[in-house]
């Protein structure tokens, strides 16, 4: 039996103890923190999620209730019950995960792992004692954290991460936010739908750098008619606080003469990315080595330097994705097991959880530019469908982008109401190398917001949207 210790309890770490148990392992999951489940449940993408839905139906009850013929009368927000909900939604998730480590008879220990040397670990607990495990495989699964550089004078009160940014029980009337990716419009898009005044700073052109632009520039309207306000093209200077206002200096990211302007704001959240996780490991002592942005290095087998030693998630190379994660544990569980499974890391869809949320899979067109590939375009709007109107999420598109003369689809891009669960018809067609012919040939169900992706693959097909 294959002893197998695993480095980090977040959707990666986790998941790979599942499969691993599944496939007849002896696995042990290593957790510093005192709760499973990583960065995604505890400070990430379920708390987020849990405030971005809470805030919706806030914004919606005070916006357009009255439009449905409901009528309230004293609408108010009671920011500490949304916490403590949102804290609870944390709790019933990090119970189901100690319950499949139970049902998998996967070993815990908390504590924080470090290599001994090729095949030990030590692990120090909370008490400061120490656990020596020896193992036969071993999956880093150490996650990522925000990037905070020095000059923005990071305190945790004042100047704050997505971590505080979870935790504020009391409503900020202004917040600056230092990046316009998908951490910073999301929590952006939470405290602006609550009445915050929200100002988003971005070194670059555009927001969400990486994703179609086109969908892109329509989030933007939509966020800005949420009262959003976007500083592009904008660098900061220096970042500082005094004991109740953050202070932000920027200027124009590329024209020298540019004039100073502050900003002063309740909190400045940091939101320029994340950077993995490996500090305190001592991989050096078991042989694994880091490329040149601390990521460890692995090969197509995800086998990090140390042959016996796998790495996975934000540690690595890659989108830093929950459900990227997932994938690459259940990749090294199988490949430890003697199998041939397959990730096509094109086909991994990003989402930003906004409303209306954004997603997209395979290709964007500046991708398909860089590589001299010829293509066309389909594109249909949200307000054109029937359901849409029904429920009054008139913004958004789709976009389906194929290969000018085999048709295939090599890039879907959405920006709508429930964009990020529409996504998947397109993963999965792209994964089967479908042509728009085909995805305007399956019959879509009416009234759906499904039936934007028809109408946008007959655009790109032959231009014969039927409502458009």
């Amino acid at each position: 039996m294959i002893n197998v210790a695993i480095i980090g309890s977040g959707p990666g770490g986790y998941v790979a103890a599942i499969r691993c148990a599944q496939l007849g392992m002896q696995v042990t999951l290593i957790e510093k923190y005192p709760s499973l489940g990583g960065t995604c449940l505890n400070v990430g993408c379920i708390p987020s999620k849990a405030l971005l839905d809470s805030s919706e139906h806030f914004y919606k009850a005070k916006h357009s209730f009255s439009d449905h013929g409901i009528l309230l009368n004293d609408l108010h927000l009671d920011m500490q019950k949304l916490i403590s909900r949102k804290d609870a939604v944390i709790s019933q998730n990090v119970k189901g995960i100690e319950y499949l480590m139970k049902k998998n008879k996967v070993h815990i220990i908390h504590g924080i792992a470090s290599f001994k040397n090729l095949n030990t670990l030590s692990i120090t607990k909370a008490d400061q004692s120490i656990e020596e495990l020896s193992f036969d495989k071993c999956i880093l699964a150490t996650g990522s954290k925000p990037i905070t550089p020095a000059v923005f004078n990071y305190d945790k009160k004042k100047i704050i991460t997505s971590t505080e940014a979870l935790q504020i029980t009391t409503l900020p009337k202004s917040m600056t936010i230092i990046g316009a990716g998908v951490i910073g419009l999301e929590l952006g898009s939470v405290f602006a739908r609550l009445g915050t005044q929200v100002d988003v700073i971005e070194y670059l052109d555009r927001i969400l750098a990486g994703m179609d632009l086109d969908c892109a520039k329509e989030l933007q309207k939509s966020l800005k008619n949420l009262g959003i306000r976007f500083h592009l093209e904008r660098s900061v200077t220096s970042v500082a606080y005094t004991s109740d206002k953050s202070q932000v200096l920027l200027k124009h990211a590329s024209k020298s003469n540019d004039d100073l302007k502050e900003m002063v704001s309740d909190y400045c959240l940091i939101a320029i990315g994340r950077k993995p996780y490996t500090e305190g490991l001592q991989l050096q002592n078991a042989g694994i080595q880091l490329d040149q942005k601390n990521k460890v290095i692995v090969n197509d087998k995800l086998q990090t330097t140390c042959e016996n030693v796998f790495a996975i998630g934000d540690v690595i190379d890659g989108p830093m994705l929950a459900h990227k994660a997932e994938e690459e544990g259940v990749f090294v569980a199988e490949i430890l097991a003697g199998q041939m499974p397959h990730i096509n890391y094109n086909l991994i869809p990003g989402v930003v959880y906004t409303w209306p949320e954004m997603a997209g899979v395979g290709y964007t067109e500046d991708q398909l530019v860089a590589l001299s590939r010829n293509y066309k375009v389909g594109k249909f709007p949200f307000k054109a469908l029937g359901r849409a109107r029904a429920s009054a999420d008139l913004d958004g598109i789709v976009k389906v982008i194929c290969d000018s003369k085999t048709d295939e689809i090599l890039g879907v891009h959405i920006v709508g109401a429930r964009a990020a669960d529409l996504i998947m018809e397109a993963v999965s067609l792209l994964e089967f190398r479908a042509s728009a012919e085909d995805m305007a040939r399956i019959s879509h169900p009416h009234p759906t917001f499904s039936e934007a992706l028809k109408e946008a693959a007959l655009d790109a097909t032959a231009k014969r949207s039927i409502h458009n």
